[in-house]
């Protein structure tokens, strides 16, 4: 069995920011998809906590980042010996240097 992945608060408010943004520009149903795709796309890390490659804009952290890309999504975690813990989903149309990790 592979390691357990833990959303972030912000992660989790970062998704459902997402989903409200896209139930307002497309339909409900679009955003349903969207947000299937990003949640979907993080099942490899179960067994494979290395499948993302490095962030090289959060070096200066502690934890290793490591991302994964949906779309135009980029989403940000970092592993322990138990947990995988996504800690930001990032629109990358943005400028990178906004790439943070709380509010």
């Amino acid at each position: 069995m592979g390691r357990q992945i833990i959303w972030s608060e912000f992660a989790k408010a970062q998704l459902r920011d997402i989903f409200d943004y896209h139930t307002r520009v497309a339909s409900e149903r679009v955003a349903l998809r969207l947000v299937g795709k990003i949640a979907a796309c993080i099942e490899i890390l179960h067994d494979n906590p290395d499948a993302g490659r490095r962030e090289d804009l959060l070096a200066d952290y502690p934890q290793q980042f490591r991302y994964l890309v949906e779309g135009n999504y980029k989403i940000l975690y970092y592993s322990d010996a138990a947990t995988i813990t996504i800690s930001s989903v990032f629109d990358c149309r943005q400028n990178p240097v906004n790439i943070h990790l709380q509010k």
